[in-house]
């Protein structure tokens, strides 16, 4: 697994950086190996709770992708399709 910067926010609280960086971690899974469809609904639902605007959810996937090269609104567009059991692979 490669490391990558995370976008965070330093208003953010210890759990919320976790719940952020929990889901970023996931995306990188789907793109190195697949991650099943459930797991990673898990990870997103968290990740909303900390991020609920549209807005700032696009600013920090376009600073992921600008640090990792891997697009997290692929992964999070496929889910909408997705059952739980399916594998997810960017």
């Amino acid at each position: 697994m490669e490391e990558y910067s995370y976008p965070i926010d330093v208003d953010w609280t210890t759990e919320e950086i976790i719940d952020v960086v929990d889901f970023f971690e996931a995306i990188e899974k789907a793109d190195e190996k697949g991650i099943i469809a459930s797991e990673l609904k898990d990870k997103y639902r968290k990740f909303k709770v900390v991020v609920p605007g549209k807005a700032q959810e696009k600013a920090l996937f376009k600073e992921f992708k600008e640090n990792s090269d891997l697009e997290a609104y692929s992964a999070v567009k496929m889910l909408k399709d997705a059952d739980d059991s399916d594998v997810i692979k960017i």
